[in-house]
């Protein structure tokens, strides 16, 4: 018995290697399309499938308790042929290419056996890196394609044909090879490996330090440190819970040691973290797919989204405010904040290759991929410059410094294709149920949502915020914006127009992508918020369920946007506009925050409750007053300031007597 368990044991650390190689070939692989490799977009998604799914098949058990038993490198002979055949099953589409192009639309017997494996192996690849759900729904829309005939009459169209559903989902661009796995292929894996190869170096870190030693010393400064934080990493991250995991560890005992309990410290962190998806410029990987679904430039999608995730964000600092000042508490003493001087001469370089991402994207307006290319290029040299002179001053060998650099790269490498693994199958898997919108469901699915919702478009909002908050229990945030963007945004645009409202397509597709969002900290599942309470030992639905009351802000917002289009900055230009509407919409999610946690400067009076209210609508629906009134939009915007601030001088008067 001994010698078996020896035996396996070796055969473990033997194949140990395995997943690190593929990981960090993959990388290299991505690194060198934007320059170096000229391949046609069709052969890129399949080879880009075919690392993801492998790497899923090679990393994760058949059950999630089989994993207590063996290490992430221990991999079974049964998962390396599962692994292999559903590489080569991916890479179909690009090793037959001439000639599934040539009978395009009739499929051999050969095409037919491959693509249903492909298919099942790829939902089943989902399944252990996901969970259950999206694969669940993927086989219900599959099932649903072959039947519908059979279903009632409203919810029926036309049976497809087996060829037919094979040929959409595998043998061209509409189903797994879609949209969605060409953005992760062109931009998404990049801007992925920035990050990862920023937290390796140590950037989360050199975050973390700023963030306190800029908010740490004020009111509740810890939370509001946390929030900060959060955002700054979500520039790069894209994971709500990977930025709740890597801030979290410092910010949430920080905040507890502060004076907050531990469930509002872990709510805190999730709210920050969750909202860290909807910082450019990756936003969850969704801006790039975004941009592709609406046919607009990367830039016209960050410029549309960056007032609503700023908003959010400083209103979130204001909760912490108000927080801290219901509970009397200070901030952090000198001595314990970091020593700026430090903290910048240390690690001020993170911010180089940052900054120049930034400038490359919306100064020199170059695409996402060379903008990202470009930073991590850039990285790997500040990278190998920064332990060369920390080599220096240790008297290390230039050797030993070069090997380090070379460590902190490569290691940076195989996370990035980790880390990528699960949104390649889990885009490659949310194409599937597109494909089969596409193939007649998507006229059904418009026509169920209005009779449900009676072609009321506030009732149709409210069913796709709800559908999008369920569905997200179990998707990851981009493969939920996908199936509800493809299944519900163009609803939103139908039934708009009936209603004689315009609705630009943006603003359904960003109603669709925040709902998704905040399915990150809904309970029951709110897995953001499972990774928080691990940390502050609190129980999970609670910090969820505050988790959520935080997030109420950043639930109305697109409520707001359908209505009011300012927000998203459309058909604004002038730089004194884009001002005004940063800060009206500002001072009306702070009467919102102030009326959800019923304090201000201290409790509110029912008359002040009242007051916010008001205040919060007229800053948010201008249009509503505009019409009843027949006032402009400017005095609109100024009587809800000034109900906010006279909301704020009722309980400052109160305070003083």
């Amino acid at each position: 018995m001994t010698n078996d368990v020896t035996s396996v044991s070796k055969k473990t650390k033997d194949l140990s290697f395995v997943i690190p190689v593929i990981a960090g070939s993959w990388s290299i692989f991505q690194l060198a399309l934007p320059q170096l490799l000229l391949l046609s977009s069709d052969i890129i998604r399949c080879i880009h499938l075919s690392f993801a799914i492998l790497l899923v098949y090679l990393s994760y058990p058949v059950f999630k308790k089989n994993s207590k038993n063996r290490g992430l490198n221990s991999i079974s002979w049964l998962n390396i042929l599962l692994g292999t055949i559903s590489a080569v099953a991916a890479m179909y589409l690009a090793i037959d290419y001439q000639g599934i192009a040539f009978r395009q639309g009739m499929p051999i017997t050969r095409d037919l056996v491959m693509g249903i494996i492909l298919i099942v192996l790829l939902l089943e690849a989902t399944r252990r890196a996901l969970g259950p759900a999206l694969p669940t729904i993927a086989c219900i829309f599959i099932v649903y394609s072959f039947f519908s005939e059979s279903m009632p009459d409203l919810i029926a169209f036309k049976n497809a044909s087996l060829n037919k559903v094979i040929n959409k989902l595998t043998m061209g661009t509409e189903g797994i090879y879609g949209v969605p796995l060409d953005v992760s292929a062109s931009t998404v894996f990049l801007f992925v490996l920035f990050g990862a190869m920023l937290e390796k170096a140590g950037g989360g870190k050199f975050f973390i330090d700023i963030a306190f030693r800029l908010l740490g010393k004020y009111k509740g400064g810890p939370a509001k440190a946390a929030v900060m934080a959060s955002g700054m990493t979500g520039l790069v991250s894209g994971s709500s819970i990977a930025n709740t995991v890597t801030t979290g560890t410092f910010t949430i005992p920080l905040m507890k040691k502060a004076g907050y309990s531990g469930v509002k410290a872990g709510a805190i962190e999730v709210a920050a973290s969750t909202n860290g998806q909807l910082m450019p410029p990756i936003m969850g990987a969704a801006a790039f797919i975004i941009a592709e679904y609406c046919n607009l430039s990367y830039f016209e999608v960050v410029r549309a989204a960056f007032i609503p995730a700023i908003v959010s964000y400083i209103t979130l600092i204001y909760i912490t405010h108000l927080e801290a000042g219901k509970l009397g508490l200070r901030g952090l003493a000198k001595k314990e904040l970091p020593v700026v001087e430090k903290v910048w001469l240390k690690s001020f370089f993170y911010l180089i290759p940052l900054v120049f991402l930034l400038y490359q994207l919306i100064i020199e307006r170059r695409s996402a991929q060379l903008s990202a290319y470009y930073a991590v290029l850039l990285l790997t040299w500040v990278i190998l410059l920064r332990e060369l002179y920390h080599g220096r001053n240790q008297k290390k060998p230039i050797k030993a410094s070069l090997l380090s650099a070379a460590k902190i790269v490569w290691d940076s490498l195989v996370t990035g294709g980790r880390n990528m693994m699960s949104i390649g199958v889990a885009v490659a898997a949310a194409g599937i149920i597109v494909g089969i919108v596409t193939l007649g469901l998507g006229g059904v699915i418009t026509d169920v949502i209005d009779l449900i919702s009676g072609g009321n478009l506030v009732l149709l909002l409210v069913i796709t915020a709800i559908a999008s908050l369920i569905l997200g229990m179990g998707l990851p945030t981009t493969a939920n914006y996908i199936v509800m963007a493809s299944i519900t945004a163009p609803v939103i645009i139908t039934l708009s127009e009936d209603a004689g409202l315009v609705v630009p397509l943006i603003a359904a597709h960003l109603f669709c992508f925040y709902f998704g969002i905040l399915a990150d900290d809904t309970p029951p599942v709110g897995l953001a918020a499972y990774a928080a309470s691990a940390i502050s030992k609190e129980d999970p639905i609670k910090t969820g369920v505050q988790g959520f009351i935080y997030d109420m802000r950043t639930a109305i917002l697109p409520f707001m946007f359908i209505f009011n289009k300012d927000l998203l900055l459309i058909g604004i230009t002038e730089w004194w506009q884009i001002l005004l509407v940063f800060i009206t919409a500002l001072f009306a999610m702070f009467a919102f925050a102030s009326l959800m946690q019923n304090f201000l400067l201290m409790k509110n009076k029912l008359y002040e409750s009242l007051i916010l209210l008001i205040s919060a609508i007229i800053l948010l629906r201008p249009d509503l007053m505009m019409g009843w009134l027949d006032v402009s939009k400017y005095l609109v915007y100024l009587i809800g300031v000034l109900l906010f601030i006279s909301a704020f001088l009722l309980q400052r008067l109160r305070k003083t007597v």
